[in-house]
């Protein structure tokens, strides 16, 4: 079974279980600043932290010019906050200098690797970090490959196991139909966090434990 024939059947085995996931769309700057604060903590904390922001500083432009040390005590619970306020800041600035606006959504119109390359040339962010601002805002095809993705996608088998996070984006991307990138990736996801967790994974209740090639499986 070849890795794009694996994904076909992986695909449908989890919306089988899991569904047709929702998220919320946001306009592409908000999900940026969110995915920044997202980076290395988990999702509670990420939205505690994106709150509080929001709440103290109810504009973009207040966030830019708040004193750096007040916007690291709001988004302190995010972990990182010494590095991920003065990212913030510095990524707000750059888009206000080049743009003139603090806003992103006009991307929408722009060619895909040119939003790519736009944005993975702001500091602190990656391919992740761009991908779902793209995906997920932009609605610009692309796929984010976080730990659970890459994870799973290799214990599964849809993806060869040497190649690169970095990689995994645009392979993964090959395996999926375009209209299925929101709804795989999110899957992915909850397989990873539910199931297919990175200590003691619950092989025995995966609903892809047939097609899966995790040598532990039976364990």
């Amino acid at each position: 079974m070849t890795e794009k024939v694996r994904a076909r059947a992986v695909y449908e085995l989890l919306l089988e279980k899991f569904g047709t996931p929702t998220w919320e769309k946001r306009p592409a700057l908000d999900e940026l600043m969110l995915t920044i604060l997202s980076q290395n903590t988990n999702d509670r904390n990420r939205d505690i932290a994106y709150n509080a922001l929001r709440e103290n500083y109810p504009t973009w432009e207040e966030v830019k010019d708040a004193h750096e040390d007040e916007l690291i005590g709001t988004i302190r619970v995010a972990g990182l906050a010494n590095q991920k306020g003065p990212r913030i800041q510095a990524v707000l600035k750059k888009i206000d200098q080049e743009f003139k606006q603090l806003d992103l959504d006009f991307m929408r119109d722009w060619e895909r690797e040119m939003v790519y390359e736009y944005l993975v040339n702001l500091k602190g962010v990656g391919p992740k970090t761009a991908s779902i601002v793209m995906l997920f805002s932009l609605d610009l095809p692309a796929f984010p490959v976080d730990t659970h993705v890459y994870r799973v996608t290799g214990r599964i088998g849809i993806r060869p196991l040497e190649i690169s996070v970095e990689n995994s984006h645009e392979y993964l991307a090959s395996c999926f139909n375009v209209e299925e990138y929101r709804t795989a990736h999110i899957n992915l996801i909850y397989l990873g966090r539910r199931i297919c967790k990175a200590r003691k994974p619950d092989c025995p209740n995966c609903p892809v434990h047939d097609l899966c090639l995790y040598p532990d499986k039976s364990n």
